[in-house]
């Protein structure tokens, strides 16, 4: 079955293009490798229907403002995901693309961290989309075991795009 799914990418932020220039070449290639793992390792229903997912590049300012209004947390982080499968009136069907969610990164939260752990750009977006995309995904991280399985996930997606296990200390 030939999937079309569909990554629309919002570049809220323009100094999204000066740091990271092929970064929507990147994140199709995330997204495609994501949905490519997910539908050949996971016994997901809603994984063998069309997937649309949105992803905007934006600023710590506009990641501030949704982090207070949806998280009560008055600060900026580095990605947010708003998953609709996890909404009260969620309805799978088959028939029509499946609108997964909507993924956040902050460029100078990311840039930060990034700096912090002495990683490239390039390699943390890549982890961050990909965290992001398995929280649409329905994976979460709150308490121990959840972490582990999201983690192991995430390792083992980001070495098929050969990087390096971001875990490790």
């Amino acid at each position: 079955m030939v999937m079309n799914d569909n990554l629309n990418i919002i570049i809220e932020e323009p100094a999204w293009i000066k740091h990271l220039p092929d970064v929507e070449e990147t994140a199709q290639k995330v997204f495609v490798t994501v949905l490519s793992f997910m539908r050949t390792k996971q016994d997901l229903d809603f994984i063998s229907c069309n997937i649309n997912v949105n992803l905007s590049l934006s600023s710590d300012n506009h990641v501030r403002e949704l982090n207070n209004e949806f998280r009560q947390k008055d600060s900026p982080t580095n990605v947010l995901s708003f998953a609709n499968i996890d909404a009260d009136d969620f309805k799978f069907n088959t028939s029509e693309p499946l609108e997964l969610g909507d993924i956040i990164i902050a460029l100078e939260t990311m840039q930060k961290e990034s700096f912090d752990q002495n990683i490239s750009l390039h390699d943390h977006f890549c982890h961050l989309f990909c965290h992001g995309l398995f929280h649409l995904l329905g994976f979460d991280h709150q308490n121990d075991e959840e972490a582990a399985v999201m983690e192991n996930l995430e390792v083992l997606v980001l070495k098929q795009l050969n990087i390096a296990n971001p875990y490790k200390e």
